[in-house]
């Protein structure tokens, strides 16, 4: 029997030490570091990801969301939204990720109170069209975004098309 791989990602520590009263959980798969961040924290945590000398996390490559409705493994939420990092100073990426419920019947166009997260435009202003794309195709609002609107669907497109609850036929 084999031990599970241990994470020793260099920046994990780092985090645990100046978040020590937050919850957190990391895992590793193919040797890419995920940190899974309360949503209440997550934009603390950016910043000091960007702006720690020991992180600098200068570059934001991606912001994307997953639906894990009937996924077939338990996970803590129904959405989640990852913003894949990269420090080139340190020749590292990590990925942070938040989880989110919704409390209301997401087929439809109507905002979900629950589904709303920080924006990261004013740390890496280059999240304002991925954070626009998230929105349109799941329906996930960034609080603070300086102009969130629809990016790929028209303006009244009536609900969310990566959201696997869509109909795989349209409406």
């Amino acid at each position: 029997m084999t031990a599970a791989p241990k994470l020793d990602h260099p920046t994990l520590p780092l985090v645990k030490e100046r978040f020590a009263d937050a919850k957190f959980m990391a895992t590793e798969f193919r040797g890419q570091t995920t940190l899974v961040v309360p949503n209440d924290t997550l934009h603390e945590v950016a910043r000091f990801l960007r702006d720690d000398p020991r992180c600098n996390y200068n570059f934001l490559s991606d912001v994307t969301a997953v639906d894990y409705l009937d996924y077939p493994a338990q996970q803590p939420g129904r959405f989640a939204v990852i913003w894949n990092l990269v420090s080139h100073a340190h020749d590292r990426r990590l990925r942070l990720k938040v989880f989110m419920n919704p409390t209301i019947d997401t087929t439809g166009i109507d905002a979900d109170p629950a589904l709303v997260v920080d924006s990261v435009t004013d740390l890496w202003p280059g999240a304002e069209w991925m954070e626009r794309e998230v929105y349109d195709m799941y329906g996930i609002r960034f609080r603070n975004h300086p102009d969130l609107r629809r990016i790929l669907m028209w303006k009244d497109f009536p609900a969310h098309p990566l959201r696997k609850d869509f109909p795989l036929r349209g409406r």
